[in-house]
């Protein structure tokens, strides 16, 4: 074999790749494992996308490229639910593009944006696709500390002025994977004043928009003043529509960063199936509100049995206000070796903090993503297993 590229020689497999494997080596031996360590949501779409994927899909002219913007009925579906729902205008045609998924979008728009000249301002808890595709990228990182007394939130009075001055790029992430925080709409006020004020150009990721609790409202970073000049939001339909097997999202807000999105993406895919951008656009529209909030409080259910349960886990943490994840403290030990052991030992997977960077170590990661009898399930193999290695 000719040698491998190096950005892959230095690159790392995914931590899920890595769990996944380990997850099948175990079920091939015969051991019941119960995933608590991906965000994969256990519940169907609504009624409505299914129905419509199923009708257009039967049509004979749906079957061809869709075009490398996508169809203009779900470009225009994003724009009313960012209209309708946070007041947002947007322009079809240059400030939406879709996505195969978030994820993509998120590494090809690194791709366009970051090199080895202008390092990126990244939270030092954060979604390993960043950091990931940043070093695809051949860029390079400027750690953001992420403080639970702060609600995870980033405190742009910390940020050097040589590192703000230096850098291209600046993600947030809110409702937060993997700590569950939210943000307020003053804070995506001080973000983007931030990057306006140091010509940053401001990734918000934003795939658990519509997964808050405790009277949380689905605030989007476009919703602050001229948020359009230096930001860009990513959606994703696989959290908020329990569709993450049909990798749909889009990118929507500045024009010019959308451009560069594109001309990547243009010359790595050719856009999604037409029926799967008629579903989505269904579920943009036609989803009622009476099924998310009905989704929600599944998820707040589930959240508030695992926070039931932390001491008896040897875990400590607060109630995440959004997204489908309890973050933890392990209270004694190491938190790698905390996971490795309950997956060997209990046959339960849960994610360890230190994939999501090193503000993430002593912590964990469990997902709400699972049916309630194999929470319990899971919950129950913990404590026995916890209490027997005290």
């Amino acid at each position: 074999m000719p040698q491998v590229a190096g950005r892959i020689k230095s690159l790392p497999t995914y931590v899920f790749v890595a769990i996944s494997q380990r997850v099948q080596n175990l079920i091939a031996s015969g051991h019941d494992v119960i995933r608590l360590d991906i965000g994969n949501p256990d519940m169907p779409p609504p009624p409505n996308v299914i129905d419509r994927l199923q009708h257009v899909a039967q049509d004979d002219n749906k079957h061809g490229y869709s075009g490398y913007r996508g169809i203009p009925e779900f470009r225009e579906a994003v724009a009313d639910y960012y209209h309708r729902c946070h007041g947002v205008m947007l322009d079809p045609s240059h400030e939406v593009l879709p996505l195969l998924g978030s994820k993509e979008g998120i590494v090809n728009f690194i791709l366009a944006h970051t090199d080895e000249h202008n390092p990126t301002l990244l939270p030092d808890i954060s979604y390993p696709a960043y950091g990931m595709g940043i070093q695809l990228a051949g860029g390079s990182t400027i750690p953001v500390a992420l403080d639970a007394d702060n609600g995870y939130l980033i405190d742009f009075e910390q940020i050097a002025p040589a590192d703000a001055h230096r850098a291209n790029v600046l993600w947030i992430n809110y409702p937060n994977n993997p700590t569950g925080a939210v943000a307020t709409l003053e804070f995506y006020e001080q973000a983007v004043t931030f990057c306006r004020e140091h010509d940053i150009l401001l990734g918000s990721d934003n795939p658990y928009l519509e997964i808050i609790y405790d009277g949380s409202a689905p605030l989007s970073v476009l919703s602050a003043s001229n948020a359009k000049d230096c930001a860009v939001e990513f959606i994703s339909f696989s959290k908020t529509y329990n569709m993450a097997g049909w990798r749909l999202g889009a990118a929507v807000g500045n024009a010019e960063a959308i451009a560069n999105l594109l001309r990547v993406k243009s010359n790595v895919d050719s856009g999604h199936f037409k029926p799967i951008y008629e579903a989505g656009a269904s579920a943009l529209v036609d989803t009622p509100p009476e099924w998310v909030a009905a989704r929600n409080d599944i998820y707040r259910a589930r959240r508030d049995r695992i926070m039931e349960a932390l001491p008896s886990i040897g875990l400590e943490g607060q109630a995440p206000s959004g997204a489908m994840y309890v973050w933890a403290r392990v209270v004694e030990g190491d938190s790698t070796e905390y996971t490795e052991r309950l997956l060997d030992e209990a046959h339960v997977s849960i994610a360890p903090g230190a994939a999501y960077g090193t503000g993430g170590e002593g912590y964990v990661r469990l997902s709400l993503g699972v049916p309630d009898d194999r929470l319990e399930e899971a919950l129950h193999r913990m404590s026995v297993w916890y209490s027997e290695k005290q």
